[in-house]
């Protein structure tokens, strides 16, 4: 057991880093200050959530979405001040997956760094679906026609035709369809399914659009990082000019009758969307894999992300409010929801709508870039600390990038976009997003961080915590009677017992302790949102780790170089 949990020592962390490998042939190149690190934040953040998932998430919540960003932005706000110590901490490539290794030691930085494997990898699935939707609604506008079937993943086109087909046959038109709530996706997918050309009985449907984008983007990160942040400052800069213009213009187009009701499913409907949004939030974790390509990573890290995420929480509040004041929130889960609003289901001001769909082209790439940025770097620390093979690790001679591991990236993302939907990997990417923050708020409880420049401000938890803890567990109660009653469905019943007993095991430990209050309310918060997930994504992610932990026992446990040192 102790094997398991053996730590990694800051100063070897620091060593094996290339913070003393700057000017060795071996290191990478230091580039990035505080003005690029901010925009990788925002390029990460402000992107597929805002042109994409933002329509499912206002879908479920009504224009009450709008709070939803709020309370997501408190809890990242907790789990950012722990990020920031971190990086201040542990200037050193690797994320997550590091600062547990420092922290809580081998077996848990070995999920953390599996998870976010996960977490990138199929958000980048994600972005680059929802790009092939910008982009094939964009050709559609100057009258170029593409192949539905070659722009939609199988599962959704399958889904649509077999929604469809039977409504269809019952005598119903495509127009009473909209009056059944059937979605546009829906009817998409149907016409794609019933057009793609068959083999051997088999529809060949595949999103080729996002595929082939995925490896546009895996060519710029594999020739360097500041060709990265070149190409990401510029379209950070342009994303952020055409959300400002979609929130003046759109606001004169708002009709107060969409924003009544205000939360017409509830508060349970508003969290519903957490998948959606978190998922935008994955961009902290982006910024701190690049820490060893920093230039004063201790005081510049935490900067960027206290910035980037300012900046992209209001722009995220005001363009629900927009987007749900101009249509009614029921037709908003699509996959271009900018784009659509601005059509004629909604303000029809075709030129803006022309405009957001442009840019959404090249905004989604910036979130394309960056996380496909993030995920080798991840890989490239495990690799070095021979969880991994040593191949991962390896530098280009030329480049100074991890090669190997950015196109082991690119093939892993490229090929499933051919066949997964958006919501499916929005589900697991947000449970991964917030398994790696929850462990980085209880992370810095277990780290010497005295040499940081900066750190969480300490409040007593012993004090404080008891009071949240009665606050959460209230709240759980009052929203779930049927918890209590016993009618809960047993998966439900199952997770927030688990998050019951987890919470207390916190409790008696903060108060033994005197634990900082800050990461306890950024683990109670995170902790809390993955019970919002279902019990489909948690079944997945258990799946995911029990894979992870095959993996680990059978090579990472016997190869890892802190244990043979």
């Amino acid at each position: 057991m102790r094997d398991l949990l053996r730590k990694k020592p800051i100063n070897r962390v620091l060593n094996d880093s290339s913070e003393t490998a700057t000017h060795s042939a071996h290191g990478l190149k230091k580039s990035l200050n505080v003005v690029d690190l901010t925009s990788l934040g925002i390029a990460a953040v402000l992107g597929a959530g805002i042109f994409s998932t933002i329509g499912a998430a206002a879908f479920h919540g009504g224009p009450a979405v709008s709070l939803l960003f709020v309370f997501t932005a408190i809890a990242c706000g907790f789990s950012a001040l722990c990020y920031a110590q971190f990086a201040s901490t542990i200037p050193a490539s690797g994320s997550a997956y590091t600062y547990a290794y420092a922290s809580l030691g081998e077996l848990v930085a070995w999920f953390i760094g599996w998870t976010l494997i996960m977490e990138y990898a199929i958000g980048n699935i994600a972005v680059a679906i929802s790009w092939s939707d910008y982009f094939t609604a964009l050709l559609y506008q100057y009258n170029i026609p593409f192949p539905a079937y070659f722009s939609m993943d199988f599962v959704t086109a399958k889904k649509g035709f077999e929604l469809v087909q039977p409504l269809l046959a019952s005598g119903l038109t495509f127009d009473q369809l909209a009056e059944q709530h059937v979605s546009q996706i829906n009817i998409l997918g149907y016409e794609a399914y019933r057009t793609a050309p068959k083999v051997m009985g088999f529809s060949l449907v595949g999103d080729l659009p996002a595929v082939a984008i995925n490896i546009f983007a895996t060519y710029i990160v594999y020739i360097g990082i500041k060709e990265s942040k070149r190409v990401a400052n510029a379209m950070v800069l342009l994303k952020i000019l055409v959300v400002l213009l979609v929130i003046g213009v759109g606001a004169f187009y708002i009709q107060p009758k969409n924003l009544t009701p205000f939360a017409p499913n509830g508060l349970g409907g508003v969290l519903k969307g957490i998948s959606g949004v978190f998922f935008a939030y994955i961009g902290f974790d982006a910024i701190s894999t690049t820490a060893e390509e920093c230039k004063d990573p201790k005081r510049d890290l935490p900067r960027a992300m206290f910035y980037a995420l300012g900046i992209c929480t209001l722009l995220y509040v005001l363009m629900s409010v927009v987007l749900t004041g101009v249509a009614n929130y029921k037709f908003l889960n699509v996959g271009d929801p900018l784009a659509y609003v601005f059509g004629p289901e909604g303000a029809n001001v075709p030129w803006v709508s022309a405009v957001v769909s442009g840019s959404a082209v090249i905004a989604l790439f910036s979130v394309l870039l960056v996380f496909q940025l993030g995920q080798p770097r991840i890989w490239m620390v495990m690799g070095r600390d021979g969880l991994l093979p040593k191949k991962f690790a390896e530098l280009h001679p030329k480049y100074k990038t991890p090669w190997f591991s950015t196109i082991i990236t690119g093939v892993l993302v490229g090929l499933p976009c051919l066949f997964m939907n958006l919501t499916e990997v929005t589900d697991l990417t947000s449970i991964g997003t917030l398994f790696a923050f929850f462990i980085v708020c209880i992370g810095i409880l277990f780290i010497d961080s005295s040499q940081a420049k900066f750190k969480v401000f300490y409040i007593n938890g012993r004090w404080f915590f008891p009071f949240v803890y009665a606050l959460v567990f209230y709240y759980i109660c009052a929203s779930r009677p049927d918890l209590l009653a016993g009618e809960a469905p047993l998966g439900d019943s199952i997770i927030f017992s688990a998050y019951f007993v987890l919470m207390t095991g916190i409790l008696v430990l903060a108060v033994i302790k005197q634990w900082s209050l800050i990461p306890l309310l950024g683990a109670t918060t995170c902790s809390y949102l993955m019970t919002e997930l279902g019990v489909v994504n948690w079944i997945r992610f258990g799946i995911w780790l029990a894979i992870g932990a095959v993996l680990y026992f059978s090579y990472g446990y016997r190869k890892s170089l802190l244990a043979n040192n």
